[in-house]
């Protein structure tokens, strides 16, 4: 069969033009898989900054700033240049989660899954891009804001699950602890999901809505949802010492004890903050420490989780720098 030239392969199959001429080693597979993670994490961390400031609508429409320009306008003035700037921290998110995909097609062997897990990340991203536009065309919908926030926690939850799966092998996991403590591990997720959720609602009927003129809030009872969302706090923390403790009694490995412990720090940390906030009429700063501890809370379940099982390396030959021919993606 008549072999295509490098220039056709490089453009109907880029990625596999790539991987037949580089091999990543697997700490740059590892770097990719964390920027990837750092960058879901600073994306929330921004548009909580955006409605914080009250910049939610400094871009009149989307996917352009203004009808008329694609870029933020000096008409504008701050809170375009607050929502035009994290727009263009979406491009920076995409180029993290393409050194993923590009890092793991282009691993020796293989990872496929890593690879898969890449484009669910890409995917995320675009769906949650075309769900912020929704929300700035429909004016701050509090329930478009609070499904924009969940897609970037199911965001993390793959970038979470990639780091971890770039420091270990692809084969069948193994548990690491009895059943009754996998388990529990699973309620504390479901559990914390809630909490998260919850979160959402407090955020939807509260203030700052995303911007300084009238927005439409969530019917809800603000300090009622907020008790809400504390009581199911207040359980999650009890699940995490349940956790610590049972992972001391099964002589669970190490770094799966730690695990449980830096997840206690963290509530702590993130629960000091709820009631301050609280009490203090919701000063803005704390407000945004408040959500990217929600992000934290999150990687520290979905880590403890995650370590409760292993999946071992598997000595494999790594083959020559270039493929004998390109495969498909």
């Amino acid at each position: 069969m008549h072999k295509a030239p490098p220039t056709i392969g490089a453009v109907l199959n880029p990625f596999a033009f790539i991987a037949s001429r580089w091999t990543p080693s697997p700490r740059i597979v590892q770097r990719a898989a964390s920027a990837a993670l750092l960058m879901s994490v600073a994306i929330v961390v921004t548009g909580g900054a955006v409605r914080l400031t009250g910049s939610g609508l400094g871009c009149d429409t989307w996917p352009k700033c203004t009808d008329d320009s694609l870029i933020a306008t000096p008409a504008q003035g701050f809170h375009g240049a607050i929502e035009f700037g994290n727009r263009m921290l979406t491009y920076v998110l995409c180029a993290a989660v393409g050194w993923v995909i590009l890092a793991a097609r282009s691993a020796k062997p293989w990872r496929r899954t890593l690879t898969k897990l890449g484009w669910v990340q890409f995917a995320i991203v675009m769906a949650n891009a075309v769900l912020g536009g929704i929300t700035v065309m429909t004016g701050l919908n509090p329930y478009s804001v609070a499904g924009h926030f969940l897609l970037a926690t199911s965001l993390i939850t793959v970038t979470t699950l990639t780091w971890q799966r770039t420091r270990e092998g692809d084969s069948a996991p193994r548990p690491r602890v009895p059943g009754p403590v996998r388990k529990l591990s699973w309620a504390m997720l479901a559990t914390t999901l809630v909490l998260i959720a919850a979160g959402t609602v407090v955020t939807g009927s509260g203030p700052h809505a995303g911007d300084r003129s009238e927005i439409k809030r969530m019917p809800f009872d603000w300090a009622a949802t907020a008790h809400v969302h504390a009581i199911t706090a207040w359980l999650v923390c009890a699940l995490a010492v349940a956790m610590w403790l049972v992972l001391r009694v099964v002589d669970a490995p190490a770094d799966t004890r730690a695990r449980a412990r830096d997840l206690l720090i963290v509530l702590l940390a993130q629960g000091g903050i709820g009631y301050v906030q609280f009490f203090t009429e919701l000063p803005e700063l704390l407000v945004a420490a408040h959500m990217l501890g929600s992000c934290l809370v999150w990687i520290a379940v979905l880590r403890v989780a995650l370590s409760l099982r292993e999946r071992p390396m598997t000595q494999a030959e790594i083959p020559a720098q270039g493929d004998p021919q390109l495969s498909s993606v």
